[in-house]
């Protein structure tokens, strides 16, 4: 296959464009596509401050690679979960990312703060995801409003968001369809406006980009991971994205298009913000959930 753009050998092949690329016109045209997301959904400003909370994985290191080559002030920050030798691997990448690029990484241990996720997940008898989910927000959060962040942006792409999506709409929940949106607003002084400006790339792209531009990563999913739905909906996404290429860039921007204004965003602004009796950080409760969660390592 010839490039569509300069007619050398094409480096990567898109069934959903009918299109391929060699390495300087994909570079070109995932830069492109960061820079419609980006515009399109009014996620950033140059005067913005960027939080990019990195994993290790592809996805994080790649945005945060893009970004700062648009001239985005960013800093990575990466929470060790504490899952043993993936941990020990997945800082190493980030640690290793930032030093390459002359880029700024902070990192927060779990083990050294006494909660990794494996230990509270066995002491609170939940799914590790869910507590996972928990921690990390609550520490990107503090990190954003201590750091003097104005914006947090992650990593999800295109595969990421549509099986979500799915899942949502399988169980008509619509509290989370309600939360689809790329960009998600700021609320109070802690919780800060998170976006996600990969959405119009897969994963496979992701993966292709970091690959040619020499970006590092870990490679494997999070061992606790396994069995997750979201495995399963992606699964079946990509059966039906080999049949009929386009399907997941169809499902994500029709639901924008002709359902979205169905499921409004729904924010806390009826319920007073409140300083967390334990921590001080911003809660709806009088302890925030993550000092809920936390509390029980001590019972």
């Amino acid at each position: 296959m010839k490039c569509v753009k300069c007619e050398s050998n094409a480096v990567i092949s898109m069934m959903r464009h009918n299109a391929g690329f060699c390495k300087e016109h994909f570079t070109e045209y995932f830069h492109r596509q960061v820079e419609t997301a980006v515009k399109d959904h009014s996620m950033l400003k140059k005067t913005d401050r960027i939080m990019v909370c990195v994993s290790g994985g592809k996805d994080s290191l790649v945005l945060w690679h893009v970004l700062n080559l648009m001239g985005y002030d960013t800093v990575g920050m990466y929470v060790s979960l504490g899952i043993g030798e993936y941990s020990i691997r997945s800082k190493a990448k980030v640690n290793a990312f930032a030093e390459k690029h002359g880029l700024k990484a902070i990192i927060v241990d779990l083990d050294e703060e006494g909660c990794p996720i494996p230990l509270l997940a066995a002491k609170t008898k939940r799914n590790d995801c869910s507590v996972c989910g928990q921690v990390k927000r609550h520490y990107f959060n503090k990190t954003a409003l201590d750091g003097g962040f104005t914006v947090a942006a992650t990593g999800h792409n295109l595969d990421d968001e549509t099986a979500r999506m799915l899942g949502n709409v399988l169980r008509w929940d619509t509290k989370h369809l309600s939360k689809m949106s790329p960009v998600l607003p700021e609320e109070g002084e802690t919780m800060k406006r998170k976006v996600k400006p990969l959405i119009r790339l897969t994963e496979k792209e992701v993966a292709a980009y970091a690959f040619l531009n020499g970006i590092d990563y870990i490679p494997d999913e999070c061992p606790k991971s396994k069995g997750a739905s979201s495995i399963k909906f992606k699964e079946v996404l990509n059966e039906l994205e080999s049949s009929i290429p386009g399907t997941k860039h169809f499902f994500y921007g029709e639901f924008f298009r002709a359902a979205a204004d169905r499921f409004p965003y729904v924010s806390n602004e009826d319920s007073e913000l409140k300083k967390c009796i334990k921590c001080g950080t911003e809660s709806y409760l009088d302890m925030c959930s993550f000092c809920r969660l936390t509390e029980k390592l001590n019972g």
